[in-house]
């Protein structure tokens, strides 16, 4: 039911754009609202109370539903086959922002709309959504805040109560994306395309109304605006309201995470735009850090913009820039990647375990400023790596069995369970050319990586299904 109510502005921008698509989205809306009713009258009076496992059910059936439900507009819009159409629904919830579609510039504005809106809901989550507006369905709603939300440690709440968190949530979410928007029309955007792309950066999803992505503009000034919200949407919200609530910018650099992300930004910035400028491809240093700057931002937060090709840069770039979105943001945030928190605990990790080799009965717990870390989360990070490169090893796998190369099938891995969107090989730009099937593995991909594995995986398990 409010999947139907988000396709309320799509059918609004038809109206005013006259571009023939408000039947396809009428129909949606119409199917979407009778199987969310049908679904919900006969249990609307049901009490019960939601275990840690009913949790993992229902988040990992929403984004399926959604995903499945999302693909109608392009079904009927664009008259897309299923394949194409799940694939590009899947990767705007997911905010991966790979894409199948090709002449974005002549696409009916309402359909535009609709591929960045999705984007946007994708961004923190429609469960926290429900969490925070549907207190009435008589759930928990703790357990589908764990599922949802990205990083180690799911426990921590902005609030004492849930719903409250969940609000505050979507408060600074919704404030972030109407600064971006006004930021992006002030700086010459059009108030359609303002909106549009504030709706994928602060979400960091990527896509984009353009064929050539922000490239369209042209504008250092656009540019600079993106990567501002772009940042801003990769840091944990929970450091964004107790920076409001403080007054303090210092809030960010305290935060052990936040530090160690914007560390990581100025390194790879630096070493990116050096290597374009001594490469030759790029003759102009102030040319090198813009476009150095661009991509690592883009690529580092996963939001998948570009203004240029990254694929085709010289020397080791390619590389440099894809393994940063194995990294990517902060946990908490819209990004995808294994998050930076993750790499920081393994860092220190690791770091602990050569100071055991010269000091074998050395104890000394890791610590994330002055708070100490459990090795449970310490254990559970090295078990989410683990997983995560087998997983990868695995998925790669599949696609050379489609008859990808390895640099296109590392390339497209990459960009799934990072939710990146923008690729290497063959699949730099565009799965257009993909082949059905492994498209279909793809958008497992997106999820698997959207939900980081174990919300997942942990269904495939048995003992997950026994009493």
């Amino acid at each position: 039911m409010l999947f139907s109510v988000s396709l309320i502005p799509p059918i609004v921008v038809s109206l005013i754009y006259q571009d023939n698509e408000l039947g396809h989205f009428s129909i949606t809306l119409f199917l979407s609202l009778v199987a969310g009713l049908g679904l919900w009258l006969p249990f609307r009076g049901a009490k019960m109370h939601m275990y840690a496992r009913d949790g993992f059910i229902v988040v990992a059936m929403f984004w399926l539903v959604m995903g499945t439900l999302g693909s109608l507009p392009f079904l009927f819009g664009l008259e897309m086959s299923v394949a194409d159409a799940v694939f590009e629904s899947v990767s705007g919830y997911t905010t991966t922002g790979a894409t199948v579609l090709t002449g974005l510039d002549t696409l009916p504005p309402s359909i535009l709309m609709y591929r960045q809106e999705i984007q946007w809901l994708g961004g923190l989550g429609f469960i926290v959504l429900a969490v925070a507006l549907l207190p009435m369905l008589g759930v928990g709603g703790m357990q589908l805040y764990r599922a949802e939300t990205p990083g180690p440690m799911k426990d921590e709440k902005i609030t004492p109560r849930i719903t409250q968190t969940a609000r505050m949530l979507w408060r600074i979410y919704v404030g972030l994306t109407i600064g971006c928007a006004l930021a992006y029309w002030m700086a010459g955007m059009s108030v359609f395309d303002a909106i549009a792309h504030s709706l994928t950066t602060v979400s960091t999803a990527g896509f984009s109304t353009h064929d050539a992505s922000l490239a369209f503009f042209d504008s250092p000034l656009i540019e600079a605006i993106a990567m501002v919200f772009m940042i801003l949407g990769s840091i944990h919200f929970a450091v964004h309201f107790v920076a409001m609530r403080r007054g303090s910018p210092m809030t960010y650099w305290n935060n052990p995470e936040v530090r160690a992300f914007f560390v990581l930004l100025v390194v790879l910035v630096a070493v990116v735009s050096v290597m374009l400028f001594t490469s030759g491809a790029r003759s102009e240093p102030l040319e090198a850090l813009r476009y150095g700057a661009f991509e690592v931002v883009a690529v580092l937060t996963t939001t998948g913009y570009g203004i240029d090709d990254f694929a085709y840069w010289p020397l080791a770039l390619p590389v440099i820039i894809i393994f940063a979105s194995f990294v990517g943001g902060c946990a908490g945030s819209t990004a995808g990647g294994m998050k930076v928190i993750r790499f920081v605990l393994l860092w220190k990790q690791g770091i602990l375990e050569v100071q055991r080799l010269v000091h074998p009965r050395l104890v000394r717990p890791i610590k994330l400023g002055d708070r100490v870390v459990s090795p449970r989360v310490v254990d559970a990070v090295w078990a989410f790596f683990a997983l995560y490169v087998a997983v990868f090893a695995f998925l790669m796998v599949v696609m050379m069995t489609y008859g990808m190369d390895q640099v296109t099938a590392f390339g497209a891995v990459a960009s799934m369970l990072n939710n990146l969107g923008p690729a290497l090989g063959e699949v730099s730009s565009n799965f257009g050319h993909v082949s059905d099937g492994a498209k279909w593995w793809l958008a497992a991909a997106m999820l698997l990586g959207r939900l980081e594995l174990f919300t997942i995986l942990v269904l495939l398990t048995p003992s997950f299904w026994r009493e």
